[in-house]
């Protein structure tokens, strides 16, 4: 498993937009944690962007978290995500101005290959010759994931909808152009190794996938390390620093200011954001907070 790991860092790179875990947290449970401080609590949930049907039900410890929680909070306000002002940033952000195209930014080698990797699946290059590779990247990423059964109903949208339904507040680590912000930048100043790398992982998407629900439905730390983190800090240190670990350091002291209150939040991020040395998890048990495993 480990070779096809090492190769495919921009295969989860969808997923997130989610060393080994101190080994007296270690054990393989379920990817929700409760975290305490005193007589404060909040619940941390690890979650994956895009399910299948058939991984529903969702392991009994996300139900109970939700049902001891006043309030969830979510990597960005996922509502937002509809609406037309938001969809129109989002794609102003995520293409070229005037003068620039994938043309102009990628070289020879990987444009020709995107070309053809594109027109293979019947999407002509032309349509996108404006779009970023951010943009690029997540558009072939999301329609592999379609092609092999996947949706974008997964826990994080599952459990807006629930909380909206039940009349529970939501909050949210960071806004939605912070978002915008990642996916315009990704790949930015190596385009073309970006491009290429994205590709040669496209065609392990569902062997990848299959590897990451079965470690993060048990909570398999170990194995959700290896995946998002050792390589990803190996071929894309700065891709790694901006994605998880820096904004692992902005969230922490929100966590921190909802440990203080008296008030039960269960907050739900992609998995990578729990595991390894830069993760969640290590980070509040650094500071002395205690931690368990559901």
């Amino acid at each position: 498993m480990k070779s096809r790991i090492r190769r495919s860092c921009w295969v989860r790179l969808a997923c997130l937009f989610s060393a080994c875990i101190l080994s007296s947290i270690a054990s393989a449970e379920s990817s929700v944690w409760l975290v305490q401080a005193e007589d404060h609590t909040i619940y941390l949930g690890g979650t994956v962007h895009l399910l299948r049907a058939a991984d529903y039900p969702l392991p009994d410890e996300y139900g109970e978290a939700y049902a001891a929680s006043a309030s969830l909070v979510f990597e960005t306000d996922l509502s937002s995500m509809s609406d037309l002002s938001v969809q129109a940033k989002l794609l102003q952000q995520l293409s070229y101005g005037d003068g620039e195209s994938l043309k102009t930014v990628l070289n020879k080698e990987a444009y020709s290959i995107l070309e053809a990797y594109t027109g293979s699946i019947g999407l002509p290059l032309a349509m996108l010759e404006k779009f970023k590779p951010g943009m690029i990247v997540s558009t072939l990423q999301i329609m592999e994931f379609q092609r092999i059964g996947f949706t974008p109903q997964g826990v994080d949208a599952y459990f807006n909808a629930l909380a909206i339904s039940d009349g529970k507040s939501l909050g949210q680590l960071e806004t939605i152009d912070a978002q915008i912000g990642f996916l315009a930048s990704m790949g930015e100043g190596n385009e073309s190794e970006f491009i290429l790398l994205s590709l040669k992982d496209l065609k392990d998407t569902a062997e990848v996938m299959d590897d990451m629900i079965a470690a993060w439905r048990i909570g398999d730390n170990d194995a959700l390390s290896e995946l998002f983190v050792a390589d990803m800090q190996e071929q894309a240190p700065e891709i790694y620093d901006s994605l998880l670990k820096q904004r692992n350091v902005n969230w922490l002291p929100q966590l921190e200011e909802m440990l203080e209150s008296p008030e039960i939040e269960f907050v739900l991020v992609g998995a990578a954001h729990l595991v390894g040395p830069d993760g969640l998890l290590a980070m509040l048990q650094a500071k002395g907070y205690q931690i368990s495993q559901l």
